[in-house]
């Protein structure tokens, strides 16, 4: 007997095919069957109606940071509203575990700085009781409602080592040696691979560079090579010029891990603009070199624009413009002391124009920016209004309004800049870009940013403008670069696509509401901390493993989810 059977459903099974209307049977989280509608004969325990309706494998987020939050948040919100069925953590270097109990707190100001969680979400909603990566697999399995894998963190590799002097130190013979059989121990119990973090933007709870900024080439290359001796594996890395541009040096290093280790290697994210057009051949130069040496890396590019909300109060973007962590770093009352002052200001905007600032310079056009919350009377009515129209209005240049707004809310007021990519030359390029043999979509973040970004909804906010926007891919295509390329990608086993046999991961939508809400902030993390947070629109359905996890947007409270570990779960 079959325990469900969905009848009369649109199937876009993930491999590109064409639609179809079909019955697709569940039995035992998997799909027992698929065949033409009204023909199944199979008894079903459970049946819906749903004619109009559109069935999908489930999404597959390949790079998020939920590595903590689905220890207080099982449903890895709003990702599983958004139809996503399986996330990958432990991405840019930072994973949980391995973990010395005296790390604990290290490890939770580092994420809280590099991937802005909340220090009091990470203190109040997790145990921290997990030692090995086996132990914090353990601790996850069985109650989660997503299936998720996780990368093993360099930087957690260096700190269980060497301790302190993971930061600034180098591995002698023996610590090398010792970094090497702990990551082999953690592959075996079923880590997804290696990533590692060489980012000039990512610094720890004390303000120094990451644990794995401070390896050398030889260090990275025995870890990768360790990666290679165990199935199904991966590696993901992040360097300075996955910003902007590779350099050469770092277009090598990139070749050659992949080769080394034998493994595919995707990095995060490839930012798409017709602006800058010789971006985007640049950073595939490093796919180019990889497969002339046997090797394969993979750029991950959002598919929709995901812009992140800023503060001149809290850590952001700009604090990494040259010339302006030193301001933006200052007590609350001295830094808008110093950002008043006019020869500042002065200063600050042709540090943000300069040729130094790099890829911040897309953030320096402040008349874009467009006011988001606001806390003081003199600031009523500006929430949604560009800065530009404000500062005309005052007789200002915009940098200067801006300044004033955010300091009558001593510094609290919430900047939305807006996207300089949103024309349709750069859409057209993200469209010849996703051609790529190469390219995977994805890149959300999840998890990480909460206060300043939400990444999650891309999935169906792309499957909307694929149907009712700019249909720059049909849906069909659409489906498959959201499950079945990152499934095979990362050697997924029988996930993916809806054919008989596979997990019955999947998504029942309507294709004529399918999208995602404005972000909207709540306070619902651990200790009332804030989040961005994005309802989804028109996804009727999502199951994992057979088992309906949400309905209308609302979830079932069902847990079915697994941990999904390498060598069992995946293949090379």
């Amino acid at each position: 007997m079959l325990d469900h059977l969905i009848q009369g459903a649109t199937v876009v099974d993930g491999t590109g095919a064409p639609g179809r209307v079909a019955d697709v049977g569940l039995r035992d989280g998997r799909i027992a069957c698929v065949t033409p509608p009204g023909t199944t004969t199979e008894p079903a325990r459970t049946t819906e109606d749903a004619t109009g309706l559109v069935l999908t494998p489930g999404f597959i987020d390949p790079h998020t940071h939920y590595d903590a939050q689905l220890c207080w948040d099982p449903l890895a919100t709003p990702s599983m509203n958004h139809g996503v069925t399986t996330v990958v953590g432990g991405n840019c270097g930072f994973s949980l575990a391995p973990l010395r109990p005296a790390d604990a707190d290290y490890t939770r100001r580092m994420m809280c700085k590099v991937e802005g969680m909340s220090l009091a979400a990470l203190e109040q909603g997790a145990d921290w009781r997990w030692h090995s990566f086996a132990d914090y697999l353990d601790a996850l399995d069985g109650r989660i409602a997503v299936n998720a894998g996780f990368m093993v963190g360099h930087c957690a590799l260096r700190r269980y080592v060497m301790g302190a002097d993971a930061v600034g130190g180098r591995p002698d013979a023996r610590r090398l040696d010792e970094m090497t059989r702990l990551l082999h121990e953690s592959l075996a119990a079923g880590a997804w691979g290696l990533s590692t973090t060489r980012s000039s933007t990512h610094s720890d709870g004390d303000g120094a560079p990451v644990a794995s900024r401070h390896a050398d080439r030889a260090e990275l290359l025995t870890l990768c090579r360790a990666v290679g001796d165990h199935p199904g594996t991966q590696i993901e890395a992040i360097v300075s010029g996955c910003l902007d541009r590779f350099s050469d040096e770092e277009i090598d290093l990139l070749a050659t891990m992949s080769a080394t280790a034998g493994r595919p290697l995707n990095w995060n994210v490839l930012t798409v603009d017709s602006a800058v057009p010789d971006r985007v051949p640049r950073q595939l130069a490093a796919s180019t070199a990889a497969r002339a040496r046997g090797g394969r890396v993979v750029a991950l590019t959002m598919p929709v624009l995901a812009p992140m909300n800023m503060s001149l109060g809290t850590f952001c973007a700009l604090n990494l413009v040259p010339g302006w962590g030193e301001v933006l770093s200052l007590p609350v009352d001295a830094r808008i002391a110093r950002l008043r002052d006019p020869s500042v200001q002065a200063a600050l905007v042709r540090h943000a124009t300069s040729p130094e600032a790099g890829v911040f310079r897309r953030l320096t056009d402040f008349g874009r920016y467009v006011i988001g919350d606001t806390y003081s009377p003199a600031n009523a009515g500006l929430t949604g209004r560009r800065v530009a129209d404000i500062a005309a209005e005052r007789g200002q240049e915009p940098f200067a309004a801006l300044v004033d707004i955010c300091a009558a809310d001593r510094l609290r007021t919430v900047l939305w800049p807006m996207p300089t990519d949103n024309d349709p030359a750069s859409w057209e390029l993200r469209r010849r870009v996703w051609d790529h043999e190469d390219v995977l979509l994805g890149g959300s973040d999840a998890g990480a940013h909460l206060d300043r970004m939400c990444g999650a909804p891309y999935t169906t906010r792309f499957l909307g403008d694929c149907l009712r926007g700019r249909r720059l891919v049909p849906l069909e295509r659409a489906v498959s670069m959201l499950t079945d390329a990152p499934a095979r990608l990362f050697g997924l086993r029988d996930r993916g696509r809806i054919a008989v046999g596979h997990h019955a991961d999947l998504v029942l939508l309507d294709p004529d509401r399918v999208d995602a809400a404005p972000a909207t902030l709540v306070h619902d993390l651990p200790g009332d901390s804030p989040r961005l947070d994005s309802k989804a629109l028109g996804v009727v359905a999502v199951r994992v493993c057979g088992v309906e996890t949400l309905r209308h947007d609302t979830p079932t409270g069902a847990l079915p989810g697994r941990v999904l570990r390498s060598g069992r779960d995946t293949t090379t």
